[in-house]
């Protein structure tokens, strides 16, 4: 899945400082939990699912619960060159609750024995809305935690399971992807572990193979405000594996961005 993100990265990059050569970093069957602010996290799913649509060619599952009333200020820069075809590519669904999320994920192997493709990329928006109860405590904070390891247990079993049926129809088709994201309570992590001090996290990072965390920059660009200047890390077992495999010493696989957010919602990305 870090392929399709560091792939967005790259297609809005800081022009005035790019480097001739990025490699995408291409974790094979990985899933990637996106770890920020709610209005962030959406903006950078968006992104992912209509690159994944427009220029992979693949069929995406778009589940969230926040209806969309319009698209990121890169999209909306962009939207001459989409085309409407690859758009349909994307499927929103808009599960109300838990149960609805599980029903609806559990869903996508219906159509798998009928002619129509199966999704390659899974997409849920603000894990935290369906998982969190507030002032819960004890037995109930157990069972919190008992349902952010159902959903992404099922998640990865659905991607596990698309991806056969995938690569049955064709192997550029394969394979099936997951992408979610969650706002910690905490903020302003600077690069540190949120999980520490968020079980449901902790919970989650044991499922999701990549983690893109996303920061605010204290120490802002110049001229930007604090709430526009952001840090983008990549990590995680999947991460460690395409560095191995690619190289460790590799100096265009960057697992590190700096993301300045525009005036009119643009994402511009600049590896560090």
């Amino acid at each position: 899945m870090a392929d399709i993100l560091t792939l967005v990265f790259k297609n809005y990059i800081n022009q005035s400082g790019k480097p001739k050569d990025i490699n995408i970093i291409t974790p094979s069957k990985c899933s990637t939990l996106v770890v920020g602010e709610n209005v962030i996290n959406r903006s950078l799913l968006l992104l992912a699912a209509v690159t994944a649509a427009s220029e992979l060619g693949l069929k995406v599952s778009f589940f969230t619960q926040v209806q969309i009333q319009s698209l990121p200020g890169s999209l909306q820069d962009d939207m001459s060159n989409l085309s409407p075809e690859n758009l349909k590519k994307i499927k929103f669904a808009y599960p109300n609750s838990l149960e609805d999320l599980l029903q609806d994920v559990a869903s996508l192997h219906e159509p798998v024995s009928g002619s129509a493709a199966p999704p390659s990329l899974i997409v849920v928006d603000g894990l935290e809305r369906f998982l969190r109860v507030p002032g819960l405590s004890g037995a109930l904070q157990q069972a919190e935690l008992a349902s952010a390891a159902h959903i992404a247990a099922l998640l990865f079993d659905t991607a596990a399971f698309l991806t056969a049926s995938l690569e049955e129809r064709a192997a550029e088709l394969s394979p099936c992807r997951v992408i979610a994201s969650f706002q910690s309570e905490g903020e302003g992590h600077a690069g540190g572990d949120p999980s520490a001090s968020e079980p449901i996290l902790s919970v989650l990072d044991r499922y999701f193979q990549v983690r893109c965390t996303l920061d605010r920059d204290l120490l802002s660009a110049p001229g930007a405000r604090p709430q526009d200047s952001w840090h983008v890390y990549l990590s995680g077992a999947g991460i460690k594996e395409a560095s191995l495999t690619k190289g460790e010493e590799d100096p265009n696989l960057p697992k590190e961005w700096h993301m300045l957010l525009q005036k009119n919602g643009s994402m511009e990305f600049t590896p560090v």
